[in-house]
């Protein structure tokens, strides 16, 4: 008779491994449905405040600066844009997809007060926005 315990971790791992084949698929075929401006997943963001500004970092690797919008709707930051596949990806045997695809948007409150988009930019993978407070 085999390990009783082998068996279970085993059978974990493949449950693991559905798991993950079933968010591929699932991002894949939002991927193809992107079309919608429905977003498929928000960047992680830092926000930090100073007497003169309000400074956003958003993670976005991979992703061109001159694709994402930026803007204040209604005293929050809105910041979006679309995260594509490389062409050569179309193509390849893909051993892991753990960054996101697809459209995205974040939509961050800020505090009370008017600001200025100051120009963004982009160093390290991220997209850095300063909001100048107008007085």
């Amino acid at each position: 008779m085999k390990n009783p315990d082998a068996r279970a971790w085993m059978w974990s791992d493949a449950v693991d491994m559905l798991a993950r084949a079933d968010r591929l698929h699932r991002q894949l075929f939002q991927l193809a449905s992107s079309q919608s401006r429905k977003s498929s997943w928000e960047p992680p963001v830092d926000v930090v405040e100073t007497d003169r500004e309000v400074i956003v970092l958003a993670a976005l690797p991979g992703v061109d600066p001159q694709n994402i919008k930026v803007a204040i709707e209604n005293g929050q930051l809105v910041i979006a844009g679309e995260r594509l596949l490389p062409p050569e990806f179309r193509t390849a045997a893909i051993h892991r997809l753990e960054l996101p695809q697809g459209r995205f948007e974040r939509t961050l409150p800020l505090p009370p007060g008017r600001y200025e988009v100051l120009r963004p930019s982009a160093a390290n993978g991220c997209l850095a926005i300063v909001l100048r407070k107008v007085i």
